[in-house]
């Protein structure tokens, strides 16, 4: 078997050096005066209403698009306060099935923009002065075409609205269908976590205009907030136009269920097991951990509840089993052996098994990280017996996502269970198992089928979760069960996502600490394994990419006639890139498949609802073409955005072919029966790069990325050597990933210096 190869090199920066022209209509498309008028029309009825209403210092106004659009085709000048984008003033985002122009129901976009009074007045004008030109000159309908050769002639001789705002007017035109004054249609009766949207007005002294009195520590961001029924039921009756996102609390976030256990008394775990050492150390979250068990020395255990809250025996029960599997799961469950060893836990226990309080556990999450910095893998399998909303990301996969993004952390998370007694077929995941940044586990039984009581996927209808799929236990005798420790009563048989998740908390605190990768190429290397050649994720989002290998040595080492190389990279500018990628040549071809897998941990923002991810890196990976003086990727999955021709590309299918604004792109070359190897071009070489975008405004810091190439060669022989011999002289530092000189130095690293 080959080892992995860690490339370290230079990547390029270079910033966008396009600049944007004048806005113009898609090819063939036209825009009426009579729709801009009634754009005006639905202005003035807003505007009348936000005049009379002064509750929130300014107006919110919901922008209805005619189907979901690309950053670029949003609001140029409507809405747009002085000197400012009209993306400024955005505070959410959702999506709408409505029908379209042909009666097809289609996803729409819907941003809620809060404004000046002012702002609509000047949109209201804007629009009634460009439909005037359209009716006086253009027998009150515009296409592609006028707009095409007015924007090529020197002289604009209107005077009612400047050349500018006439285009960004009529193609703004075109893709809003409406303006409205949305408000919250679902109303909640129980006490719940509500978001509102950032107004012009404190939130405190804005709730109290409506009788809604509440301290600082019921608010989390400034606009997410713990309200009891009676405050719930104000709100919607006074300013159900105040509520973005709302979900329930109490006693709906639950441990997962160990569904179907078994006592076996006779089992008592009867071995010794050593004292802990240096290993590394994984943090639990979850329900009381029982310190009566064999391994207990190896936790480090912590009960952050009231100590007035009387606890059961039950309540320890489901924490102690997932720092069990953590520590020494391979020891009850000999066929998971990963030969990732022994781990130390740090358990903070925040539930019992009947249930708490969300927002409560999303307050102690960010202390309990920012105190145990030396973490890096977090276990969390409490999940919602709920479903997550289509339209927003829970408050507990937000607070998830934000922590990722500030720490150097990563949270691997249960992707739930359906609830014993439910018998819905395809029940949506709960939260948190909807945080983007986490790795998200569904469970298989030991066949490697997807178990009985799995949730799926989507997240906001688009992003793939789960991420990966490991076994957890299914079946109805025993032995399809997954073993755990859990008192010092002997072994308890049960099953669940719960079980599974701390399997690929082991594989990741390995990778990470024993094998010193970053989190980026580690989450990397689980999606790519899961995946492999034939990727097993089908369309009902319950596998997510792949069942991830039992070994570590099928992560960390590859078949003889494979390459798998990792690289890291920082993203400061619009494009990173390296052209310089040495892939054997035989013939004057490269007779290999590829794939490569690219992870980050973008920011996310959860008052942009579907909008949720705020940086996109957009991979190209593959062969090199220098020509015409300009040099270019010819990627494996032939994706050509962001490359200088003028490329079509509707948002819908940018998103579906080349998962735009997901923070994982797995991208891959189909092995076939037919081997033809790749022409090698002049150079010989391959090429990576990143483009990247931000939704809202440019990134304060630079964004870290890790990717993960795996070269097939298509006749079985081994080329490594070839490889390796060849970055080198093209300047890359190579390092063989080897296990026992990573143990070795990990070993070294952790020593206690005594100092006489």
């Amino acid at each position: 078997m080959n080892n992995v190869l860690q490339l370290k090199g230079r990547f390029e920066q270079r910033p966008n050096s396009s600049r944007p022209g004048l806005p113009k209509l898609p090819k063939g498309k036209s825009v009426s005066a009579a729709h801009l008028c009634e754009l005006a029309e639905q202005l003035n009825r807003i505007l009348d209403y936000w005049t009379k209403n002064t509750d929130i210092g300014g107006a919110l106004v919901s922008v209805h698009y005619k189907h979901i659009v690309a950053k670029s085709n949003r609001l140029k000048i409507l809405l747009a306060e002085n000197g400012k984008s009209p993306t400024d003033s955005i505070r959410g985002v959702k999506f709408a099935w409505e029908p379209d122009d042909a009666d097809r129901e289609v996803q729409k976009h819907v941003f809620t923009h809060f404004v000046s009074l002012k702002a609509i007045e000047k949109s209201i004008e804007v629009l009634n002065n460009t439909a005037t030109i359209i009716k006086k000159h253009y027998n009150g309908s515009i296409d592609s075409k006028i707009i095409e050769a007015l924007d090529k002639k020197a002289k604009y001789s209107f005077n009612e609205v400047s050349k500018t705002n006439f285009f960004k007017t009529v193609v703004d035109g075109f893709y809003v269908e409406r303006f409205d004054i949305d408000r919250a249609a679902e109303e909640i009766t129980e006490e719940a976590i509500i978001t509102i949207y950032q107004t012009g007005v404190d939130t405190k002294k804005l709730l109290s205009k409506f009788g809604i009195n509440i301290v600082d520590e019921r608010i989390i961001d400034g606009t997410t907030l713990r309200l009891n029924p009676d405050e719930v039921k104000l709100l919607y009756n006074n300013a159900s136009y105040l509520i973005a996102m709302g979900v329930t609390d109490f006693s709906e976030i639950s441990r997962e269920d160990m569904l179907d256990v078994y006592e076996d008394v006779e089992d008592d775990f009867g071995v010794s097991i050593p004292h802990p050492k240096n290993e590394p150390i994984i943090g639990v979250i979850d329900t009381q951990f029982n310190e009566k068990v064999y391994f207990n020395k190896w936790v480090e255990y912590k009960n952050l509840l009231d100590p007035n809250i009387p606890l059961t025996k039950e309540d320890y029960e489901h924490g102690t089993g997932v720092s069990y599997i953590i520590v020494d799961g391979p020891h009850g469950n000999p066929e998971l052996d990963d030969g990732c060893g022994r781990f130390r836990v740090r358990h903070f226990g925040v539930a019992t098994q009947n249930g708490f309080s969300s927002f409560t556990v999303l307050k102690m999450i960010r202390n309990i990280v920012a105190s145990n910095r030396d973490i890096k893998v977090w276990n969390l399998s409490l999940g919602s017996k709920l479903e997550i909303k289509p339209n927003f990301i829970s408050p507990e996969a937000a607070e998830l996502d934000r922590i990722q993004s500030e720490y150097d952390v990563i949270f691997v998370v249960a992707g739930t269970n359906v609830p014993v007694g439910v018998s819905k077929k395809d029940m949506r995941i709960g939260s948190p198992a909807d945080s983007l940044n986490s790795m998200v586990v569904n469970a298989v039984d030991f066949k490697g089928n997807s178990a009985s009581y799995t949730r799926v996927g989507p997240v906001l209808s688009f992003f793939h979760k789960p991420d990966v799929s490991y076994y957890g236990g299914d079946g109805v005798v025993y032995t399809d069960k997954m073993v755990v420790c859990r008192d010092d009563m002997g072994a308890a048989y049960v099953k669940g996502t719960s079980f599974a998740a701390p399997w690929i908390s082991r594989k990741l605190a390995y990778l990470i600490h024993i094998m010193g990768l970053s989190r980026e190429v580690a989450k990397a290397l689980l999606i790519d394994a899961a995946a492999g050649w034939n990727r097993k994720d089908d369309v009902s989002h319950r596998i997510g990419y792949g069942v991830v290998p039992k070994h570590i040595n099928d992560i960390i080492k590859t078949s003889s006639d494979e390459i798998r190389f990792i690289i890291t990279g920082v993203s400061e500018e619009y494009e990173t890139y390296t052209y310089n990628l040495p892939v054997p040549i035989v013939d004057n071809a490269h007779p290999f498949y590829a794939r490569a897998t690219l992870a980050y941990f973008p920011h996310c923002d959860r008052n942009q609802g579907v909008d949720y991810t705020s940086t996109e890196m957009d991979i190209h990976f593959g062969r090199v073409i220098a020509q015409k003086g300009s040099t270019k990727i010819k990627a494996i999955d032939n994706n050509q955005q962001s490359e200088d021709k003028l490329l079509i590309l509707y948002e819908e299918d940018a998103r579906k072919m080349y998962r735009k604004w997901d923070n994982i792109k797995h991208i891959s070359e189909e092995i076939k029966n037919t081997r033809i190897p790749r022409k090698a071009y002049d150079s010989g070489l391959w090429g990576l790069k990143i483009n990247t975008k931000e939704r809202l405004q440019k990134r304060k810091e630079p964004l870290q990325f890790g990717v993960v190439v795996t070269l097939k060669e298509m006749n079985g022989v081994n080329r490594i050597d070839d490889f390796v011999k060849m970055c080198l002289a093209r300047g890359w530092l190579v390092n063989r990933l080897d296990i026992e000189n990573q143990l070795d130095i990990y070993a070294k690293a952790e020593e206690e210096i005594e100092f006489e």
